[in-house]
């Protein structure tokens, strides 16, 4: 196991491994052999987690050392960042350094406090656009959701080792998985597969007809989709028990977001089967990460490859730290999910001078970008546009492009960064949370004021942007 290169602060983990795990403080110490007082001190954050104790709690309970990582403490900081940047806070400024502490300190009142943010926002939305509807709840679902991913590092182990061992009992070399998982669905369960002309009309990707025992399927669709909704329905038919196991033990407890979390449980189950976790590992790295060399192996899409490389993060075989995001040419985000310190604007649009727009110019080609992001930390991103063509004149296919990315300490190890010097940051791109909440004040890309910030119009000089910020004191 790799040793940790900055003190590692995990009180607010093992608080929750304890919880998870039903046991007092003193039977955790008795278990990873440390005294009470000690473990005291490491759940207040008083001591950092030393690394012979990380690899003792990892082994002990299966976890990825990335379970105890300070990604958590990072999306929280940058979260309170753009909170803080609203002008209503302008009088009651909070450095940085305090923010860092507050989110390693107070996590639960972090996050009760970002709640209470965006319950203020919505009933702001409320009063302009809708004055008679009731407010909207502080957290939508897919944001529980989406938190709840998060804290898992976007691996669930059961249901990752669980597709795999599928994947093995029933592949045979000689035969594609598309055929394997077809043939197993007519013998254990008596379902055929039909292909029907009007299912996209009605919104299907794929239904079950269970009185004529079959699956019906668009007639028209890409071959890695039908394999990945082949998976989703084994998944379904085969492993909803372990997903309901899962949700009863540590999901979302809301029942909208419950819902999404199965799923997204679903999904991952797909994705897990169609590219199982050592195969898939092992092929990366001989690969160096090409993703489509990789997609062109598996007989899968760019996208299902970016998705899957997001969650590697079996303990004693992770790949890289990758995150992984998808959005329209609008903007909006679709999917996101980080294995890494790298986080999203929860607040506005994304930094227009990230490559994944400049990827809507070139349909199908790959852009690679090194970044630096406000927190000083630099990424490999890779960029592609992705879906399918028009069918017809009047079709509208969705325009949408997904970015992976992963730090420049583990950029050497893709293909990616063959051609670039990892060691000179000239070129390196800044890209901030959004326009509301980075402190570039000199970027010509800006569109909006530094939020909270007292902007100076009585200067003798014009910058680079029409508005200038009075320095912070």
């Amino acid at each position: 196991m790799p040793r940790t290169k900055t003190k590692l602060f995990a009180g607010n983990r093992l608080r929750q491994l304890r919880q998870r795990e039903s046991m007092t403080q003193a039977a955790l110490a008795e278990c990873i052999g440390v005294s009470l007082s000690y473990l005291n001190q490491l759940e207040r954050n008083h001591r950092p987690l030393p690394d012979h104790l990380l690899q003792t709690l990892c082994e002990r309970f299966a976890l990825s050392p990335a379970w105890f990582a300070d990604t958590r403490e990072a999306h929280a900081v940058q979260a309170l960042r753009e909170t803080m940047a609203d002008p209503i806070f302008k009088n009651a400024p909070l450095p940085l350094a305090k923010m860092v502490e507050s989110a390693r300190q107070s996590p639960e009142l972090c996050e009760a406090f970002l709640t209470l943010y965006r319950a203020y926002t919505f009933d702001q939305e409320r009063r302009e656009h809708a004055p008679s509807a009731s407010s909207p709840p502080p957290l939508e679902p897919y944001e529980s959701v989406g938190n709840w991913v998060q804290e898992h590092h976007n691996y669930f182990h059961e249901l990752d080792y669980a597709a795999e061992d599928f994947y093995e009992t029933i592949i045979q070399d000689t035969q594609p998985l598309s055929t394997a998982l077809v043939r197993h669905l007519q013998e254990r369960h008596g379902l055929n597969i039909t292909h029907s002309t009007d299912m996209h009309t009605r919104g299907l990707v794929w239904r079950i007809d269970r009185h004529k025992h079959q699956i019906q399927l668009p007639h028209d669709q890409p071959p890695e989709s039908t394999l990945f909704f082949l998976a989703q329905i084994i998944g379904q038919l085969e492993h909803n028990r372990l997903m309901t196991d899962i949700l009863r033990r540590e999901g979302p407890k809301e029942r909208n977001a419950q819902e999404l979390a199965r799923v997204y449980l679903g999904n991952y189950f797909a994705g897990a089967l169609i590219l199982p976790y050592t195969r898939f590992l092992q092929h990366a790295q001989s690969m160096r990460y090409d993703v489509d060399d990789l997609r062109r192996h598996f007989g899968v899409s760019f996208e299902q490859v970016c998705h899957r490389l997001s969650t590697m993060q079996r303990f004693g075989a992770e790949g890289i730290p990758f995150y992984f995001l998808k959005l329209d040419i609008a903007g909006n985000i679709l999917k996101s999910f980080s294995a890494n310190r790298f986080s999203q604007s929860r607040f506005g649009g994304p930094c227009p001078l990230w490559n994944v727009f400049r990827a809507f110019a070139t349909p199908g080609q790959i852009q690679v970008q090194l970044s630096q992001t406000t927190d000083d930390s630099i990424y490999l991103n890779v960029a592609r546009t992705v879906g399918r063509e028009g069918l017809n004149y009047a079709d509208r296919p969705r325009q949408i492009a997904m970015v992976l990315g992963c730090t420049i300490q583990d950029a050497a190890k893709t293909v990616y960064a063959a051609g670039l010097d990892l060691q000179d940051h000239t070129l390196v791109v800044p890209i901030g949370p959004g326009c509301r909440a980075c402190g570039r004040e000199q970027c010509s890309h800006r569109s909006l004021p530094v939020s909270g910030r007292v902007l100076d119009t009585g200067s003798n000089a014009r910058g680079v942007v029409p508005y200038r910020a009075v320095p912070e004191r």
